[in-house]
């Protein structure tokens, strides 16, 4: 997996009636865009999280410097 700060996170509910859990990636603590990744989730709260096979990045159209 290889992300981007300002990437979307989505994990998915593990078990049937889990609600999927969104975060916005923060900084990239790993080489080239690796893991672990510190992230916002939507309530706030942050972490360092290790995405497993449950968990999605959304790439996110980073804006050029404007001269």
């Amino acid at each position: 997996m290889r992300a981007h700060t300002g990437d979307a996170l989505l994990v998915r509910g593990h078990h049937v009636g889990d609600h999927d859990r969104q975060a916005v990636i923060i900084e990239v603590h790993g080489t080239d865009g690796a893991p672990p990744y510190l992230v916002r989730w939507e309530d706030g709260h942050e972490s360092v999280f290790f995405p497993s096979s449950d968990a999605f990045v959304e790439r996110m159209p980073h804006r050029e410097k404007a001269d």
